[in-house]
């Protein structure tokens, strides 16, 4: 199965890009989000009704939430080393309990993505970007790729 590759710089936009690719019918679960704990921090503290402590614990459901804060209630905070504490959820954040055997480029590689652009995708959320990697079928790919750099992100690719 394909999956789509791309790196947002605000949580906005991805959330907007999430909701879009899963008003397509992609499962959630085919939806992995990956971002540093201090930038969703950042980014939810101008929130009032979502906050850090809302979505580690899983204090709120992800249908009341949707899109990236609803992926990630209930997601726990990782250490990588490297990159620091990050929230991930989806299939990538599986991989990624297992962070000694190549952290974050190692559970991209899993996903279909060549070694070296996992290294770039890492080094982008150490850097302070939301990576968000869509497992499709062969009939939405084009269709995911375009709603990820409609909402403004960069980097996208199919692998």
């Amino acid at each position: 199965m394909p999956t789509v590759v791309g790196v947002f710089d605000s949580q906005n936009d991805a959330e907007s890009a999430v909701r879009e690719v899963q008003n397509l019918g992609v499962d959630e679960n085919n939806i992995s989000i990956v971002a540093r704990e201090d930038n969703i921090d950042e980014q939810q503290a101008g929130n009032e009704d979502v906050n850090r402590q809302d979505i580690t614990d899983g204090a709120v459901t992800g249908g009341a939430l949707g899109g990236v804060a609803g992926l990630l209630a209930g997601a726990g905070a990782l250490t990588i080393p490297g990159i620091g504490p990050v929230i991930a959820a989806g299939p990538i954040s599986a991989g990624l309990t297992g962070v000694a055997a190549g952290g974050l480029a190692g559970s991209l590689v899993d996903l279909g993505v060549d070694e070296e652009k996992g290294q770039h995708y890492e080094k982008e959320v150490k850097e302070g970007a939301i990576l968000a990697a869509i497992e499709a079928d062969d009939n939405n790919v084009n269709d995911i790729a375009s709603y990820m750099r409609r909402n403004g992100a960069r980097d996208v690719e199919t692998h």
